[in-house]
């Protein structure tokens, strides 16, 4: 097998925004296949119609690495809910799973099967911040360590990346995906 890393941007995002592409970049000189989609209707879209769009534009095997921004972080939950395999990776920026704002939240379940989730995942990531100004903050990150367990990283650094934050590289994740000892 190939390793893989997919990048889910958040919502209203893009592929070529923040970190994503200095990680793509980064993960590909380490010999990764790598995937940063642009899926302009992440958020806005109710999960229900929106995943089974995701589930079948990707494959997800044990040689994939998952990591989501935001609104892609809270993708995450769903996809390993549902996929039927178990994913070597996943890492979570900013991510939640309870409305962090007052703003409607479509991406999100009404509620989650967390033993499904653990079990789809092999190495498991939180990385929030106390300072995120949408909410997605070191509570919400919390709560889903709480619910599965894996590694919480608590940091002082908004939102990791916005319309408001420029954030072009983000070496945490590059040395958290490094370290998780991918072939």
């Amino acid at each position: 097998m190939h390793k893989k890393a997919i990048i889910f941007h958040g919502t209203d995002g893009r592929p070529d925004v923040c970190w994503y592409p200095w990680l793509g970049e980064r993960l590909k000189s380490r010999g990764y296949h790598v995937e940063i989609p642009h899926y302009p209707s992440l958020n806005h879209e109710p999960i229900e119609t929106f995943l089974p769009k995701i589930l079948s534009n990707h494959v997800f095997d044990e040689d994939t690495v998952l990591v989501g921004h935001s609104g892609g972080a809270a993708l995450l939950l769903s996809i390993l809910e549902r996929i039927e395999t178990r994913v070597s990776q996943a890492i979570l920026v900013a991510g939640y799973a309870t409305e962090p704002n007052t703003h409607p939240e479509p991406v999100l379940q009404p509620g989650y099967d967390w033993e499904k989730i653990k079990a789809h995942v092999q190495d498991l990531y939180f990385v929030n911040s106390i300072n995120d100004p949408y909410g997605c903050d070191d509570k919400q990150g919390r709560m889903m360590f709480n619910h599965l367990g894996g590694t919480l990283i608590i940091r002082d650094e908004g939102h990791f990346g916005s319309a408001d934050q420029d954030y072009p590289t983000f070496e945490l994740l590059d040395q958290l995906i490094h370290r998780s000892g991918q072939p």
